[in-house]
């Protein structure tokens, strides 16, 4: 092999990997959403909107398990801090 033959082959190796790595990588598929504005701005949509519901839900378990935390130490009876807590839950039961 001289050096010209080795020159083609390192280059048609390194045009084979870096044509594996696009396909693989879905550039091709990123392209056509970065050139389609409409798609681009209702696939952000959509992805903002299920974000803000699973934030939600999310908030919503954490603090209903904290308050069933704080209801339990509550019926502890510790004196300072039961009173504090329970003012707190009564405060949230207020407010439901």
């Amino acid at each position: 092999m001289n050096f010209y033959e080795k020159q083609k082959y390192i280059l048609n190796t390194s045009v084979r990997k870096l044509s594996y790595l696009i396909t693989k990588s879905n550039l091709s598929k990123t392209l056509e959403l970065i050139g389609n504005p409409k798609q681009l701005f209702f696939r952000n949509l959509l992805s903002g909107i299920f974000r803000g519901i699973g934030i939600g839900i999310g908030v919503t378990i954490i603090t209903a398990i904290i308050l069933l935390l704080l209801e339990r130490l509550v019926t502890l009876n510790i004196p300072i801090i039961g009173e504090y807590i329970s003012d707190i839950v009564m405060i949230v039961e207020q407010s439901r």
